[in-house]
């Protein structure tokens, strides 16, 4: 597809050939065919518009923080929101309004700069707020299900802006029954209210517990597989199955946390992705267990 005069006027958010990996905390992937970063909810409703009517595919990216995008990129359009998705409001007391695009640590922080608890363990979730959403992230006992109240989005069928009370959505382990359908613009969120210090000492007990039991500094998009509900956690199944030491081409599995798989330097998506299989098949083979993805893996 070229490049219309339809396209011309979001020139300044719109590119062709634009390098995935450099979306992505794996630092690998193909090229999407075009990508937008959308200015604004205005901007982004207008240009989905016109994708609509061009039939061009859109999909839809966070911070990367927990996707494998394959060698051969994405067709169609990916859509990513810009800069003035990313902010942090007080509304109300015990309330945040939160733009999709802010990365959790930062959430984390304003709820601490103004004395609202509930809010520390997004300090250790890697990527946005949107995405936190969407996959019910959470560490240490809590996710995003406990503090979320409601979610602002757009809807790319309809083309208009819809409310999601927390009582309409359905959260499991890592999951919401959110369609993909809708582009989360921002959310509001609860906590409450406390003592500064506290929440910081809080805040630090949990950044401290991650750093001595996750790796840090590496191309790596965390957890790759979900915890087992009710049984043994991930990591424990690949180590007892003897998958720790696994590699495929330059694509290893972290010697500090073994359900971390990472990029070494020159691995292939497809490397990762043949890692994964090889993973989730001795698994099985040896405990029954069919390892199921917490990372997404998209592309073709």
């Amino acid at each position: 597809m070229n490049l219309d005069n339809s396209f011309i006027k979001f020139k300044n958010s719109f590119s062709k050939d634009v390098k995935l990996s450099n979306y992505s905390w794996f630092n690998l992937g193909g090229y999407a065919e075009y990508f937008y970063k959308a200015q604004d909810k205005e901007q982004l409703i207008e240009f989905l518009a016109e994708a609509k009517s061009k039939n061009l595919k859109t999909t839809i990216i966070g911070a990367g923080s927990n996707i494998l995008f394959r060698d051969n990129g994405i067709k169609g359009v990916v859509i990513k929101l810009g800069n003035s998705f990313s902010y942090s409001k007080l509304d109300g007391k015990d309330t945040l309004q939160i733009g999709a695009a802010t990365f959790d640590r930062k959430v984390a922080d304003f709820a601490k700069e103004n004395s609202l608890g509930n809010f520390e363990f997004l300090s250790c979730i890697p990527g946005s707020i949107g995405g936190a959403v969407i996959m019910n992230s959470g560490c240490y006992n809590n996710d995003i299900s406990r503090v979320l109240i409601s979610v602002n989005a757009i809807d790319k069928n309809k083309l208009s802006e819809v409310e999601i009370k927390k009582e309409d959505i359905k959260f499991s382990y890592r999951g919401t029954n959110l369609p993909n359908h809708l582009i989360i613009t921002s959310v509001k969120l609860r906590g409450n209210f406390g003592n500064k210090e506290e929440i910081e000492k809080k805040q630090l007990e949990f950044i401290e517990k991650k750093k001595l039991s996750q790796p840090s500094q590496i191309k790596t998009c965390g957890s790759t597989f979900k915890n087992v509900e009710k049984g043994k956690k991930a990591w424990e199944l690949i180590k007892q199955s003897g998958c720790e030491n696994l590699k495929e081409g330059d694509a290893m599995m972290s010697q500090k946390h073994c359900n971390f798989f990472v990029n070494n330097g020159n691995a292939k998506s497809k490397d990762i992705e043949n890692l994964i299989k090889k993973v989730r098949k001795k698994v099985f083979e040896k405990t029954g267990v069919n390892l199921e993805l917490e990372i997404k893996i998209i592309g073709e």
